[in-house]
């Protein structure tokens, strides 16, 4: 592994702007409550709409994590005053069709589908679309389809991930379920947010 490789927990996923703000002024935050950010996403025109997707390490997020969340976020917010004008906040889960952000996510849905955007071209490409099969030595694994190879695990370096996400398919939604019953029967009390649910605050 290379001196500068992104540790398996750590986010390599950058946001830019004003976005790139709020991740950097809500990550601690979250991380002190329990939760890693997933994105923050800001959306709109004239009234923006601020999207931080989070989730604890396991991977779920209730709806009453959501309202703790946003309790300590709103006044946050209010005192950075880094949103111009009237926002709407909103908490979500990931979704079952999830953004793939840290080199961890690649290992946890090994054997799933994904698509992967990259920044510049790898084999003449810069989008691929397979099964995953991990992440090794700061690269993506990806089984994808090859006209003339036929299914080729690839190699994708992470520093050239600009997008990456799950596809949804009656595989990974039966997954998802699997996953969140195995939650319910831990104990959890008031059971996991519904994936892509959304907690919306007006500011």
């Amino acid at each position: 592994m290379t001196d500068n490789a992104v540790a398996p927990s750590e986010r390599f996923v950058r946001e830019t702007g004003l976005a790139a703000s709020l991740a950097e002024l809500v990550e601690p935050v979250l991380e002190d409550l329990g939760f890693r950010l997933v994105r923050a996403k800001v959306e709109g025109r004239d009234e923006l709409t601020v999207q931080i997707m989070a989730e604890r390490s396991d991977g779920t997020i209730t709806v009453d994590d959501c309202e703790s969340i946003s309790k300590q976020l709103s006044p946050l917010f209010d005192v950075h005053d880094l949103v111009p004008g009237a926002y709407r906040l909103e908490i979500s889960s990931p979704g079952i069709d999830r953004p793939l952000v840290r080199p961890s996510d690649f290992e946890d849905w090994s054997g799933h589908e994904a698509k992967i955007e990259l920044t510049e071209m790898v084999d003449g490409r810069k989008r691929f679309r397979g099964r995953l099969e991990g992440y090794e030595d700061g690269e993506i694994r990806i089984e994808v389809e090859l006209p003339e190879a036929g299914p080729t695990v690839l190699g994708l370096p992470l520093e050239l991930i600009k997008d990456a996400k799950l596809v949804l398919n009656d595989e990974l939604i039966r997954e998802a379920l699997t996953r969140a019953k195995k939650e319910k029967r831990s104990g959890a009390s008031d059971g996991p947010i519904s994936p892509g649910d959304e907690l919306d605050l007006e500011d």
